[in-house]
């Protein structure tokens, strides 16, 4: 089936009752069995009925494979947010005296994940700029984890070269771990380009209305685990495979002790949100192009930055990534996400700028319906140092844009009474 109609076409793991064509939420914390040993095996997982709501819960359930379908992975875990989804996927990679090589062009809370909580229970992190893969490659040797990136940065808008990560991770026997949340399935497929694990702040495109937070663990079952360090992995090779061990470790370990399942309700929203998506990531990132390209006439504007512009020294890496399927053609967009970036000539001027807009909201997320201003300098990244800052590209002259279903005449007016 062609991506629309897969989209829309996942089944119940069990037929509804009633016959519901939405997916029930299932609001109980316990399921009731038919007899001892029909509980024993749900506990223990030799069959996928749900134990308990902790570990499972048939709505969350129904996303997860309803993302599965989409994505062609071994497994999907839907969490409660997407930086629980970064956390379990690093988690479930590392142990005390391994590190991970990441880029330092990440999102503020992923940093701070990686050097303040990991670091304090001895996993070391190696920051490098993966959009030069040789400095990453430099640093992987024998007690290294995993690769961990973005595959466009926020708010930088810097795009690495995935193939050739993926190659050189893969070389060194090390799984490739990226962040896709910026693009979504239908403009980029992450295991064509060698990515192991993909982690999605499903809060965004899929709820697709900022109507609940979501995370997924996507688990794409291509890495030989026998090659990790991690003592952990290394026993779950031997109980259930090569491919099969980093699943195993989250879903009978992670969510079983931690925790942070995505909640029934959340799943249901952003089964809602999966009905629509194609149609909505289309119209934000057409938008969002059309008016990348108008701000670069407005004077007031120092610098647009999009990677869907010609002149964007990262616009043929994504239009080589970022294509879009539809009706069985592939489209080489690019349409790499619905965000963009505006430099002013002061942070005074970034911030004057913000609090005159009238249409476009003041507000943190991505990819809601509606259209989303922020300053990241001083929100996402404020409890930085201005040094820190800069080692990370993060200007305090840039305004984050998230373009939502506005006419994208409405927003350039909104822009330039702003301006103005």
């Amino acid at each position: 089936m062609k991506y629309e109609t897969k989209i829309l076409t996942t089944r119940y793991q069990k037929p509804d009752a009633y016959g519901a064509l939405s997916m029930p939420v299932y609001y109980t914390a316990a399921f009731e069995f038919e007899s001892a040993k029909a509980m024993g095996d749900a506990f223990c997982g030799r069959t996928m009925a749900p134990s308990y709501a902790r570990i499972a819960n048939p709505t969350t359930t129904y996303l997860e494979e309803r993302v599965r379908q989409l994505t062609g992975a071994l497994s999907v875990t839907a969490l409660n947010t997407g930086m629980t989804a970064i956390h379990y996927a690093l988690t479930a990679v590392s142990a005390a005296g391994l590190n991970i090589v990441a880029s330092r062009h990440l999102f503020g809370n992923s940093v701070s994940l990686l050097r303040d909580t990991l670091g304090t229970f001895g996993v070391e992190v190696r920051f490098a700029d993966f959009t030069k893969p040789e400095e990453a490659a430099a640093l992987i040797d024998d007690k290294t984890c995993a690769l961990f990136f973005e595959i466009i940065t926020n708010p930088q808008l810097f795009v690495a070269d995935i193939r050739r990560l993926a190659d050189i991770a893969h070389g060194a026997g090390v799984p490739l771990i990226a962040d896709t949340t910026i693009v979504p399935f239908s403009a980029f497929r992450a295991q064509d380009f060698g990515v192991d694990i993909e982690v999605v702040s499903s809060t965004k495109y899929i709820s697709g209305g900022g109507t609940g937070l979501g995370g997924l663990l996507i688990d794409y079952g291509r890495f030989d685990w026998s090659q990790s360090p991690s003592p952990a992995l290394q026993a779950r090779v031997k109980r259930v495979g090569r491919k099969q061990a980093f699943t195993a470790r989250v879903k009978t370990e992670l969510i079983t002790n931690l925790g942070g399942l995505m909640t029934p309700h959340a799943a249901y929203m952003e089964t809602l949100g999966l009905d629509t998506l194609d149609l909505r990531f289309h119209r934000q990132a057409e938008t969002t192009l059309w008016l990348a390209r108008q701000c670069q006439q407005l004077p007031e504007i120092k610098r647009v930055n999009y990677t869907g512009l010609e002149d964007n020294p990262f616009y043929e890496l994504s239009k080589a990534q970022f294509s879009v399927e539809r009706s069985g053609k592939a489209e080489r967009g690019p349409l790499p996400g619905a965000v963009f970036t505006i430099d002013l000539e002061s942070k005074e001027a970034a911030w004057a700028f913000i609090d005159r807009l009238q249409v476009i909201r003041r507000a943190t997320n991505l990819f809601d319906r509606k259209s989303l201003a922020i300053h990241p300098a001083s929100t996402i990244f404020g409890l930085f140092t201005p040094e820190q800052c800069a080692e990370m590209s993060v200007l305090d002259t840039t305004v984050r844009l998230s373009i939502g279903l506005e006419a994208g005449e409405d927003l350039l007016e909104d822009i330039k009474q702003s301006l103005r």
